[in-house]
């Protein structure tokens, strides 16, 4: 892995030399400076993933010299060393995008802890990007569009798992994607070149998916001639069985033979065909309790389920639909010859509420129809379903009106109902909730006091 290069601003010298020392001595390129003139010039031409800045420096100041690498830099990660007086400026700073702040004197666990975790979070959001610009150049997942940590979560996860060729299972309600999911992992992987075949065998008939997955010959059964089946024509690629939970136990046992022995029987012969494939699978419902229900075999479940990609239904990513509706409106733009520019407050208001029993698949269909049948360039409220408006379907979130609020107040309510989530699931534990939000302890603190939410 890269050396992460972390530059140092501080006017005491002995200070600076100290922390210099101690960071070098854990692996990290160092550089060190006494005044934020020095620290500018050096990170204009030399490239810094995470900086230490003293609060009060002799000529540009630490906030100073901070606004000046956000506008060259927005990823760099800024921690900032303050005296107990100057804590109130540093948490302002936090407010402009600052990572954290310690107090001097400055405890060298506490500052390795913080930096340890500021780096593990700037490599996130660089695999992240890698990864969306990745997908964007080559592939059509456009509307994998997000901003939520949960989501940077699973693509990353799928990232790392793309070129292995371990069994992959992802669960999650329908219309979370699932299927996209596993066309991102194939088209990531070595196989990325070979072909990637799709079977929903809750789309097929019980009588015939033996014969759709494993092929059959002439005679097998009335009008049968031979013929492959997916797993064949999957050979050397991927193949993505969707609604796995759906396979009878007869069949299970066919599969559990291809994961074990990478061969497969067409159905009437007797004679093996070896394959190769990257086999991932889908499903939606709980294959555990099917297992003790005695409808899966518990010993393919753990076959399949080699890696575990669970997908967050909609209402649990909620600070991703203004990004998903803006893409599905530029989509059907394109489609429909339209040139609709936004959702209006009201409407964006609406869709923030509602609860998504269809997930991403069911805002498609939304933004799809508001598009059709738009009069303006702007959608508003009479142009998305009555149900919205009324609850009579999804079930709205049962909290404050929002049509009179700004787009502003309304992104700080949603902030809020995000925290306060976090905050339940983890029994008010602010570190774990933090982590979970994608943000700094000290982070949430600032935001529980700025944003007035009682801990």
């Amino acid at each position: 892995m890269d050396t992460f290069r972390i530059m140092i601003v501080e006017d005491e010298k002995l200070a600076g030399k100290v922390l210099k020392e101690n960071l070098s001595a854990r692996g990290y390129d160092v550089s060190l400076f006494e005044n934020g003139e020095d620290g500018l010039e050096h990170f204009r031409g030399n490239p810094v993933d995470l900086a230490l800045l003293d609060v009060r420096l002799p000529g540009q100041s630490g906030a100073e010299l901070f606004q000046h690498m956000r506008a060259l830099n927005p990823l760099v990660r800024v921690i900032f060393m303050t005296a107990y007086s100057s804590v109130q400026k540093a948490v302002s700073l936090l407010k402009l995008g600052a990572y954290d702040y310690l107090t001097k004197p400055i405890e060298m666990d506490q500052l390795l802890h913080t930096i340890k975790k500021a780096l593990e979070k700037l490599t996130l959001e660089k695999e992240n990007r890698r990864l969306q610009e990745n997908l964007r150049e080559k592939f059509s997942f456009g509307h994998y569009v997000f901003n939520s940590p949960v989501m940077q979560d699973v693509l990353n996860l799928a990232l790392r798992a793309a070129d292995s060729g371990a069994a992959i299972l992802i669960t999650g309600e329908s219309g979370t994607g699932k299927e996209v999911i596993a066309g991102i992992i194939h088209h990531l992987s070595s196989r990325k070149n070979k072909k990637f075949i799709k079977a929903n065998l809750a789309a097929l008939p019980e009588t015939l998916i033996e014969a759709e997955l494993f092929g059959a010959v002439k005679g097998a059964f009335t009008g049968a001639a031979n013929r492959a089946g997916k797993f064949e024509e999957a050979d050397g690629g991927s193949i993505f069985l969707d609604e796995i939970g759906e396979l009878s136990l007869d069949i299970q046992v066919k599969l559990l033979r291809v994961l074990q022995e990478r061969e497969i029987v067409r159905l009437g012969s007797n004679e093996s065909v070896p394959v190769d494939i990257r086999l991932v699978t889908a499903t939606n419902t709980d294959l555990q309790q099917l297992i003790l229900e005695k409808k899966f075999r518990e010993d393919l479940f753990f076959r399949l389920n080699v890696i575990a990609i669970h997908l967050p239904p909609l209402r649990e990513r909620r600070e991703d639909i203004p990004l998903l509706a803006d893409y599905f409106i530029k989509k059907f733009n394109l489609r429909e010859k339209k040139t609709i520019e936004s959702l209006s407050r009201d409407a964006l208001s609406l869709l923030m509420k509602y609860r998504y029993p269809g997930n991403i698949r069911e805002l498609e269909n939304i933004i799809e129809r508001a598009v059709i049948l738009a009069r303006s360039d702007v959608l508003g409220p009479a142009d998305l379903p009555v149900f919205l408006k009324d609850g009579t379907n999804g079930d709205l979130v049962p909290e404050t009106d929002e049509t009179d609020m700004t787009l502003p107040e309304l992104l700080v309510l949603t902030e809020k109902r995000a925290i306060r989530r976090a905050l339940k699931k983890y029994d008010g534990n602010q570190s774990k909730a933090a982590r979970s939000l994608g943000i700094s302890e000290s982070g949430l603190r600032y935001k529980l006091q700025s944003l007035k939410i009682q801990k």
